[in-house]
């Protein structure tokens, strides 16, 4: 069985990490979506809220399953007899970034390859970043985020959560 691991932040997911997900769906037998913690981040969301809405956006694909994670990245691979990981590069400095990081995660498991996704022209210019400052600035997020997780995000705000 072909499995690998889709890491990130996902603070928030967004429209682009939906899209490789599904990508890479379609390329592995199975796919664990990992939320991972990143002491250099202050995230917006919670950890369990950005599980909450990983779980959300990805509900109708079926060999994908999300999940927390607070270690490393090699170590959670390992634990999922996972073999590839899965990156979204959206731009050349992407790139540069996850090259290094594959080289780092090669190092701590020399099975553990990087499979690079190059984001699809329309939504190349959609980040977390940018879903944030939308948020933050009550501006529509149908075209930064996917469904799921905006319609989280109003119960979350109408509970008084968040």
């Amino acid at each position: 069985m072909k499995t690998a691991v889709y890491p990130g932040s996902f603070d928030p997911v967004t429209l682009g990490h939906l899209d490789v997900l599904s990508r890479a769906a379609a390329l592995f037998d199975r796919v664990f979506v990992c939320v991972m913690m990143n002491a250099g981040k202050n995230p917006m969301f919670t950890a369990q809220q950005r599980f909450e809405m990983l779980c959300a956006a990805t509900n109708g694909l079926e060999n994908v399953t999300a999940e927390l994670w607070t270690g490393l990245l090699a170590d959670y691979a390992r634990s999922r007899d996972a073999r590839w990981l899965v990156k979204g590069v959206r731009s050349a400095t992407d790139f540069d970034d996850e090259f290094s990081m594959a080289q780092i995660n090669r190092a701590l498991d020399g099975e553990l390859d990087t499979v690079l996704i190059p984001s699809r022209a329309g939504l190349m210019h959609i980040s977390s970043t940018m879903a944030r400052e939308m948020i933050k600035y009550s501006q529509p997020l149908e075209l930064c985020m996917p469904q799921a997780a905006i319609q989280l995000m109003k119960g979350w705000n109408s509970d008084g959560k968040s």
